[in-house]
């Protein structure tokens, strides 16, 4: 890149190639974002990264071994417990039921990761910006929704960035059971809280604060506050997901 590449590149509108400043210079990017920030592009580049990682997901097979296993246990199950006590016809529409719920539960399984993954990063950048902006209106401040979505958008290319890795593990173990919080150190399949800990979310959450104090959107002291308790709610709904039956 040229001398007068780069000039253009600090003083231009941000765009896309901007988004690699948040992994470097993230206070240069949210310096810049109030006056000339510009996140229709990297929002859509985010939506579709997610869907093409969900796509491989999906191509890997893993997670239509996973329903095929837990599908041949219920089998085994429904035989074990009901083989005798029922005639043969009767036992095989059960079993059939069985496999069809199985099929379901695969299509189930690929629209959520392909399809729901980015319209839940969507509305969940979409609600951190709105809860943002009541923040700063209640501290008396003037709110700019299209500078909190700015810095939104741009912090969650490092939870981007956790979905590659967990997809990256996903194909090493050859299992969809992987996570990048610390529920990984919890026994397999048990609930714990330790999947509030997450270093990608937290650093997500230490970026938007960032963002929001650089922009002086909030004070140095309300954006942590309000960043930590965000934080809080958003680790407490996950513990809280957990913990719920199939969660």
């Amino acid at each position: 890149m040229t001398g007068e590449s780069m000039e253009r590149s600090e003083s231009g509108a941000l765009g896309f190639p901007h988004v690699f400043w948040v992994f470097w210079k993230p206070r240069s990017l949210f310096s810049r974002i109030e006056d000339t920030g510009a996140y229709g592009w990297p929002l859509a580049v985010l939506l579709i990264c997610i869907l093409l990682l969900g796509y491989l997901e999906v191509q890997s097979g893993l997670i239509d071994r996973v329903v095929d296993l837990q599908t041949e246990r219920s089998l085994a199950e429904l035989e074990k417990r009901q083989g005798h006590l029922v005639d043969r016809m009767e036992l095989r529409e059960q079993m059939e039921d069985i496999r069809k719920g199985g099929e379901f539960t695969k299509l189930i399984k690929r629209i959520e990761a392909m399809a729901l993954a980015p319209i839940r990063t969507l509305a969940a950048i979409m609600l951190i910006a709105s809860f943002l902006y009541a923040a700063v209106a209640l501290t008396g401040r003037k709110p700019e929704y299209h500078t909190l979505m700015g810095i939104c958008v741009y912090s969650a290319y490092v939870l981007l960035l956790g979905y590659a890795v967990r997809l990256a593990m996903v194909f090493y173990y050859e299992t969809v059971d992987i996570d990048t919080s610390l529920k990984m150190l919890a026994a397999k399949g048990e609930p714990t809280w330790l999947v509030a800990v997450d270093p990608f979310r937290i650093a997500f959450w230490f970026l938007v604060g960032l963002g929001v104090v650089t922009t002086h959107q909030l004070s140095r002291r309300a954006g942590i506050v309000t960043c930590g308790l965000l934080f809080v709610a958003a680790s407490g709904l996950r513990v809280a997901i957990a913990y719920l039956p199939g969660g």
